[in-house]
């Protein structure tokens, strides 16, 4: 039955997909007046509906003139965070049949294939390996929006291309479950005839299995969590890894600059990173460019610092706040991300909101008044070839790093560096520790690697 019931959900998805795709490639160019009478008719039908169908929104919604709540200024409407949101997860969602034990059910009975709730929803999880996990609920309409917004080519630059005839096969290095947004892309188009076919490499195999099954697959575009494809460029490098993709699209992670020019050298081919998340707002950067061109029409976001205040173009945000305008079943409305967002000047050529993203803003180490960015360190660690993956955590007094290095790598000159590095930004006598180790950990479900690990107790 719960076979028969994704098939049905799948080919509705499959089938709004298409029907839509005209459209949604024209609001590519859409200018900033266009994006903006969207982002007010889908913010008005938002909020109406959250007032009246959502007891948590209805709650804090109470008192507002919707009418007057335009989508350029947004601060009469209360800020959400994932805590909210979870802890009162039943109250958010529209549709009073859905509970929360029923998307966790659904949830833990997800492997390669999403488990259908009530016949109509799907659910996916987000945040678990770098702190509270989340969980967001998806209609047919809404996962089909948020999947367009995935797959529709970047607004600036040329296009990715398929070089090959037939459907383009894509290997993806990401979560091996259906219940993240990568897994769940690669089990929708698992079917004859979709013109993209993702081949999904669970990331959480061991790095000698991956190349394997690379090798055998010799896909034409490798997609993929960014530090696994820089240390995949690794594997090519030295001979293990023997495939030619014609791009290469990172994905889900920070794709760091020494990242990129790994990457890009190794392959010699286009890179088009992609900033996404569960809760609906999709970037896409031109090839070899760091600028993001954000699905604008779809989410509303505002960049703002720890007061929630708006930062100006230029100036990094320390949160932004999301309203996605088309999950009309769990409404997030100024949802807190915690990325830092870098606004870029607006294009002329479109309305779309374009910003470069840093990374998050609780990956800052804290140390009393002293904060550390995580610049400090990469910026050691870049300077550092023979450095092949790293993760810091924070202890009391310092760092703890764990490295994987080339053979006779001097572990004393790094402990150094980062040691100087430590005391320009602040923080005399920093304890530093480094490990040698023959592969860092990553998260035993998603596959991801959380880099910094800052923590409270430091």
């Amino acid at each position: 039955m719960t076979g028969r019931a994704w098939d049905r959900f799948r080919r509705g998805v499959l089938t709004q997909i298409l029907a839509a795709a005209p459209e949604q490639l024209s609001r590519r160019s859409w200018s900033s007046d266009q994006v903006e009478r969207a982002q007010r008719a889908s913010l008005h039908r938002l909020l109406l509906h959250a007032a009246e169908d959502s007891p948590f929104h209805r709650r804090r919604l109470s008192g507002i003139d919707l009418a007057d709540i335009e989508p350029t200024d947004l601060s009469m409407l209360p800020v959400m965070t994932k805590t909210d949101m979870m802890d009162a997860l039943d109250d958010v969602f529209t549709d009073r049949r859905l509970h929360r034990r029923d998307v966790e059910s659904a949830l833990t009975a997800t492997a390669f294939e999403p488990v259908p709730i009530l016949d109509d929803y799907i659910a996916l999880a987000s945040g678990g390996c770098s702190g509270r996990r989340g969980l967001f609920v998806f209609d047919q309409a809404a996962i089909s929006s948020y999947l367009t917004a995935l797959a529709r080519p970047p607004i600036e630059g040329p296009p990715p291309s398929n070089m090959t005839p037939g459907p383009l096969r894509i290997a993806l290095v990401a979560a091996p479950s259906a219940l993240h947004a990568t897994g769940f892309f690669a089990a929708l188009t698992s079917i004859d005839g979709w013109p993209a076919r993702y081949e999904l490499v669970p990331a959480t195999l061991p790095i000698a299995d991956i190349v394997d099954r690379l090798n055998a697959l010799q896909p034409p575009v490798l997609a993929g969590y960014a530090s696994m494809l820089a240390r995949l460029a690794l594997e090519a490098r030295a001979g293990r890894l023997r495939i030619a993709p014609t791009q290469v699209a990172p994905s889900s992670e920070t794709l760091l600059p020494e990242m990129r020019s790994l990457i890009s050298d190794v392959f010699g081919a286009p890179v088009f990173d992609m900033f996404a998340c569960t809760e609906g707002l999709v970037g896409k950067a031109a090839p070899d460019d760091d600028v993001f061109v954000f699905n604008t029409d779809m989410c509303i976001v505002e960049f703002v610092d720890a007061d929630y205040r708006p930062v100006p173009p230029g100036v990094p945000s320390v949160k932004a706040l999301v309203t996605n305008l088309y999950n009309l079943t769990q409404p997030l409305i100024r949802y807190e991300l915690t990325d830092v967002f870098i606004r870029q000047p607006d294009a002329a050529d479109h309305g779309h909101v374009r910003a470069r993203v840093q990374g998050r803003s609780d990956d800052v180490l804290r140390y009393d008044t002293v904060h550390v960015h995580p610049i400090v360190i990469r910026s050691v660690m870049v300077a550092s070839p023979d450095v092949i993956d790293y993760q810091v955590n924070q202890t009391r007094s310092g760092i703890e790093v764990f490295a994987v290095t080339s053979a006779g790598f001097d572990v004393d000159d790094l402990t150094s560096r980062l040691r100087r590095a430590l005391h320009g930004a602040g923080l005399d006598h920093a304890d530093v520790v480094v490990h040698r180790v023959e592969h860092v950990d990553r998260h035993p479900v998603s596959g991801k690697l959380r880099r910094f690990s800052p923590t409270s107790t430091a």
